[in-house]
């Protein structure tokens, strides 16, 4: 197997659906890649709806179930199940352009990541826009050479939007006592088996859905904030020694600092 593509879900709606379609329209090869979805927290009557979901669909899949909430978890679910030589992490509210795993795969290898174009989307709109990792993007496509973690730093804070390989995520698995910045963390965490970040041909996209009910948009208490920066910082701080390039965790502390501010 070649790709594992792993995608938590929590209450699935329509979006799934969504999600879902855009990996069977896929130029390559459906027995290149598997589907794992790991439906987290509660489980009926949810589970026959994604059931329904797969069977109208060509690639292979399997539907992973757990009690415990949370997104952290579940993608550590799907780790463990992953055969792919690589990992495709997306989000069920997500989607990818129709060669969007070919391009990536086909510029992959062990000790590089592939980051591929982002657009964001509102529900119900077919209207997309830049994100900062679109317009990380489109300022460093042209110069078509390979980045370091730090010159790419701003496609090290999400999970998606990539393809990585299992031998650069070893045994790393995300934070489960972390509610925001779990997939910053996670990448600064596997950062150290990365040499560098790959850019995806342009028609390669990610399309990430905003929802303004998402738990990274809810407004946070200066208290709550505190203890979430405390807790990043932690982390990071831990990776100062000379396993990780420490300009580029140093990027990792001070962004956390303005997330405070942010949030």
């Amino acid at each position: 197997m070649k790709i594992s593509i792993i995608i938590p879900t929590y209450k699935p709606g329509s979006y799934l659906k969504d999600c879902l379609e855009s990996i069977n329209y896929q130029t390559i090869d459906k027995k290149c890649f598997e589907v794992i979805i790991v439906l987290n927290g509660v489980i009926k009557p949810y589970i026959e709806y994604i059931y329904n979901l797969t069977k109208k669909y060509d690639f292979n899949s399997v539907v992973v179930l757990t009690e415990t909430s949370g997104v952290s978890n579940a993608r550590n679910l799907g780790l463990s199940r992953a055969l792919g030589e690589y990992i495709c992490f997306i989000d069920d509210d997500d989607k990818i352009s129709p060669s969007y795993l070919e391009d990536l795969y086909s510029k992959a290898s062990s000790c590089n990541i592939v980051a591929s174009n982002v657009k964001a989307f509102y529900n119900n709109s077919n209207k997309t826009e830049n994100d900062y990792i679109a317009s990380a993007y489109e300022k460093l496509i042209h110069k078509n050479a390979p980045l370091s973690v730090l010159k790419g730093r701003k496609f090290m804070s999400s999970s998606c939007c990539k393809i990585i390989s299992q031998k650069i995520i070893q045994d790393v698995r995300f934070d489960t006592n972390l509610k925001i910045g779990e997939d910053s963390v996670f990448m600064a965490e596997i950062s150290k088996n990365i040499k560098n970040i790959i850019l995806s041909d342009k028609n390669a996209i990610y399309y990430r859905r905003l929802r303004v009910e998402s738990a990274s948009r809810t407004k946070q208490t200066t208290l709550q904030k505190s203890q979430i920066v405390c807790k990043l910082q932690k982390r990071y701080i831990k990776m100062l020694t000379s396993s990780y390039n420490i300009p580029f965790i140093a990027t990792r502390i001070v962004a956390t600092l303005m997330k405070f501010i942010r949030l």
